[in-house]
């Protein structure tokens, strides 16, 4: 399997990851917006989500500019 490949298929689970991550930062967000007296594990959720999302848009835009670049 090709380099580009490898990271074209790490951005895809990057990206179903982010997927998931995006479902539970929305349970978290309405825990803590309903007032629940301790929100600590909610905010870790919205935090750890935050990486996770910021690790897929740099893998997702590194693959992509080197897709752009094998082909030109």
């Amino acid at each position: 399997m090709t380099a580009l490949r490898t990271q074209a298929l790490v951005a895809v689970v990057l990206g179903v990851l982010s997927l998931v991550a995006l479902g539970f930062s929305h349970l978290a967000l309405t825990d803590i917006a309903h007032g629940e007296p301790d929100v600590a594990g909610e905010w870790l959720v919205v935090q750890v989500s935050a990486l996770i999302f910021a690790v897929f848009t740099v893998v997702a835009l590194v693959t992509l500019l080197r897709v752009v670049r094998s082909r030109a």
